[in-house]
Order: C-alpha cells, then sequence, then structure tokens
C-alpha cells in the first residue's frame, strides 16, 4: 500500500532538521492506515545526539495515550542524519525494533522513508503529498 504525507509534514521535518542541526531531531508520525496527516516533535534525550536519537519515553507515551483514545495513530518515527545519507545507519538498524513502523530519516537535501520490518528495513517509494 502507498504511503501519502500531508505537504506539511514534509515542510516541519525538513524545518526541523535544520533547527536541531549539528544534533539529530526526532519525532513521531501520526495519521490514519497509511496516510501520514502530522508529526509530533520531541525532544532528543540521547547523551550523544549529534550521531544518535533517543525520542522523549514521555512523548511516546502521551502519542499512544492519545491514539487509545481516539486520535490518531502512531504510525512511525522521525530523526535526522545531520552528516549522512536518509538511509537507516549501522545505529538504526541495531536498535530498531522491527516492529513494522514507518521510519522517516532526514538530511539536508532528502527524506529517506523506510519500513522496519522483522526482516530489517525496507525501502518505501517516495510517499504521495496528500493535501
Amino acid at each position: 500500500m502507498e504511503l501519502a504525507v500531508t505537504r506539511e509534514v514534509i515542510e516541519l521535518l525538513r524545518a526541523e532538521g535544520n533547527h536541531a542541526h549539528p544534533q539529530e531531531c526526532c519525532g513521531i508520525l501520526l495519521g490514519d492506515r497509511n496516510a501520514i496527516v502530522t508529526a509530533l516533535p520531541a525532544r532528543n534525550v540521547h547523551p550523544e545526539a549529534q550521531t544518535h536519537f533517543e525520542i522523549d519515553p514521555q512523548a511516546l507515551i502521551e502519542a499512544h495515550r492519545a491514539a487509545r483514545s481516539g486520535g490518531l495513530q502512531v504510525l512511525g518515527y522521525y530523526h535526522s542524519h545531520p552528516a549522512g545519507p536518509p538511509h537507516p545507519s549501522a545505529t538504526d538498524r541495531a536498535e530498531a525494533a522491527h516492529d513494522g513502523m514507518v521510519w522517516a530519516i532526514v538530511c539536508a537535501d532528502a527524506i529517506g522513508w523506510w519500513r522496519d520490518t522483522p526482516d530489517g528495513f525496507t525501502a518505501l517509494p517516495y510517499p504521495s503529498i496528500s493535501a
């Protein structure tokens, strides 16, 4: 199934990556089925934020709690690679949950879209832009 993402989410991810530079930004992708309609920026709590990310656990708890209460579903996560390509790094692959979530990886000139499968990351086609 094709992934759809709003133009506002694309713009937010790029802005977050630029704002956090030289550290990694991170956050949560929210939507319904395969449509990402908003992104929730979160604090990167990793002690080595220039080369790693860890989404603030409280932000994750609140997003999942809101989803259980009828809000938008947590479809995935995003983070940036300030000095690297928009592909999963060795650290990303080692720390991934292999839970089927979407990962957006932001770099200076692109966003890579990935699905975290039980067999590792699978590249997703660039998502369609929805209104």
